[in-house]
C-alpha cells in the first residue's frame, strides 16, 4: 500500500511536494489528522537572518524553564522556604510547560503564527516579571506555572521553521532551530548562576522578561505574512486529532519511542552527573558543576549536521549511528567516570547522539503532514516529557542502588534496547 506524505508549508498558501512512502496495512485516510490535500513544491522563505532569529528565540523561550533550577538554594533562603518546598518550583514549571504543549502548541495548526508566537513571548515576559516581583514562595510557584504555559513559543517556532524551508533544506533548518533550543537550556543555567551571584535571583527573571519582549517585537516584524490557515477544525477536535495522529501514524509512533528513550538516558546522565561531581574524587561546588553544561553545548552544536543527513535521504542510517554513539558514550563514562577528560568526552559524545537523533526524529515527523506539523510536534514533545520523567526516576533509583556504575549500566542497557528497536524498524516504520 502506498501512502502520500505531505511536505510543504503549514499556512495553507505556499506549495509543497507530495512524497510517497510505504505504510502499514490498513493505514487510514488523512482525515483524522485534519490535513488537507498535498500541495506542490515551493521555494524556501527561510533566510539566514530569520533562521538565526528563530534559533535564538526558541532557545530563549524554552530556556526560561530552567532559570530557577540553579537558584533553588538562593530563592529558598530569600523567601524562607525549605528544600522540599522550594524544590517544587521545578515541578511547577514543568507542569505548566506540559499544559502549554498540550493546549497551546496545537494552535499553530489553526492560528496565524506571526501573531501567536509574539503574543506567547509577551505573555511569557509578563510571567517572568511576576517571578521577579514574587513576594513569597506560593506566588513564585504560580508565576512559574505561567512561565511554563507561555514559554512554548519555541515549540511553535520549530514546525514553522520546517514550513518556511524548502524540501531540500528542511532537515538542516529544523536541526539548527532544535539545536538552538538545547543551547538555550544549557546557557540559561549558566546565565542564571552568574547573574544571580552578581545581582540577585530576581534580576535573572527581570532580564529574561526584557529579552522576551525584544524577541517578540523582532519576530512580529520578521515572520513572513502567510495566507490564512486552511484547517477549520474546532479547538476541541484539534486537540483530539493529536491522539488520532498517534494512533494512525506509525512513523510518528516510532519517532516518539526513540524520543522517549533518548530523553530518558539524557536526563539520567545529567541528573546523576550532579551526584558524581559533588562527591569524591571531584567534590565540585554547584557553580563548577553548572559549567559542565558547556560540554553539552559542544555536543548540541556538533549535532546540527544530523539535519543534513535527513535532507540527503540518510535519516534511517543516521538514527542507527546516533544510537551507536549513545551506547559507546555510556561505556566511556562508565569506565572513565573518575577521569575528568574522559568524562567530558563521554558527555560530548552522548549529547551528539541524543541531539542528532532528536533532530532526525523531528525532521522525519514533520514529513507526515504539512497541515498538522504543530500537532505532530505536540505528540513528539509529549513523548520526550515522558522519557525525561522516567529518566529522572531511574537515575535516582540506580544511584541509590549502586552509584555511578549502576547508572551507566542502566543507561547502556536502555541505549542497547533502543538500538535493537532501530534494527527491527529500519525497514518498516523508519523508512522515509
Amino acid at each position: 500500500m502506498v501512502r502520500t506524505d505531505r511536505d510543504g508549508t503549514g499556512d495553507g498558501g505556499c506549495d509543497g511536494r507530495a512524497d510517497t512512502a510505504p505504510a502499514g496495512e490498513g493505514a487510514p485516510p488523512r482525515g483524522p489528522a485534519g490535513a488537507g490535500p498535498a500541495p506542490a513544491a515551493h521555494h524556501s522563505l527561510m533566510t539566514r537572518p530569520l533562521l538565526v532569529l528563530f534559533a535564538v528565540a526558541a532557545g530563549a523561550a524554552v530556556g526560561s524553564l530552567y532559570y530557577a533550577q540553579p537558584l533553588l538554594d538562593v530563592i529558598g533562603g530569600d523567601l524562607g522556604a525549605g528544600d522540599g518546598t522550594v524544590g517544587l518550583l521545578v515541578t511547577a514549571t514543568q507542569v505548566g510547560y506540559a499544559l502549554g504543549i498540550l493546549f497551546i502548541v496545537p494552535l499553530g495548526d489553526l492560528r496565524q503564527r506571526r501573531v501567536l508566537i509574539p503574543v506567547m513571548m509577551v505573555l511569557s515576559a509578563l510571567a517572568l516579571g511576576a517571578c521577579a516581583a514574587a513576594p513569597n514562595i506560593g506566588t513564585l510557584a504560580g508565576a512559574l506555572i505561567a512561565v511554563g504555559v507561555t514559554t512554548v513559543a519555541g515549540q511553535i517556532l520549530t514546525p514553522l521553521a520546517g514550513d518556511l524551508a524548502d524540501d531540500a533544506s528542511r532537515g538542516k533548518v529544523v536541526g539548527i532551530v532544535v539545536s538552538g533550543i538545547l543551547t538555550g537550556i544549557l546557557v540559561a543555567r549558566i546565565f542564571a548562576g552568574l547573574v544571580a551571584s552578581a545581582a540577585g535571583w530576581r534580576v535573572v527573571f527581570l532580564v529574561a522578561a526584557v529579552v522576551a519582549v525584544l524577541l517578540a517585537a523582532l519576530l512580529y516584524r520578521s515572520i513572513p505574512v502567510l495566507p490564512a490557515r486552511s484547517s477549520t477544525l474546532p479547538y476541541r477536535a484539534l486537540l483530539k486529532s493529536v491522539f488520532s495522529l498517534v494512533a494512525h501514524e506509525p512513523k510518528l509512533r516510532i519517532s516518539m519511542v526513540f524520543g522517549i528513550f533518548g530523553f530518558a538516558v539524557f536526563t539520567m546522565l545529567w541528573t546523576s552527573l550532579t551526584f558524581l561531581l559533588s562527591g569524591p574524587p571531584y567534590d565540585y561546588p554547584t557553580a563548577a558543576i553548572g559549567f559542565f553544561g558547556v560540554a553539552g553545548l559542544i555536543g548540541a552544536l556538533a549535532a546540527q549536521g544530523a539535519g543534513r543527513l535527513h535532507d540527503r535521504g540518510r535519516s534511517v542510517i543516521g538514527v542507527g549511528l546516533a544510537w551507536v554513539l549513545i551506547l559507546v558514550s555510556w561505556v566511556v563514562v562508565g569506565f572513565g567516570g573518575h577521569v575528568l577528560v574522559v568524562l567530558v568526552l563521554g558527555i560530548i559524545v552522548l549529547d551528539i547522539g541524543i541531539q542528532g537523533q532528536n533532530i532526525l526524529a523531528q525532521s522525519r515527523v514533520f514529513q507526515i503532514s504539512a497541515e498538522a506539523r504543530s500537532r505532530l510536534n505536540t505528540a513528539y514533545i509529549a513523548g520526550n516529557f515522558i522519557g525525561g520523567a522516567i529518566g529522572s526516576v531511574v537515575a535516582t533509583t540506580a544511584w541509590d542502588a549502586g552509584g555511578w556504575p549502576a547508572v551507566c549500566v542502566t543507561g547502556g542497557a536502555l541505549s542497547l534496547v533502543a538500538l535493537l528497536v532501530w534494527a527491527a524498524t529500519r525497514r518498516g516504520a523508519l523508512r522515509p
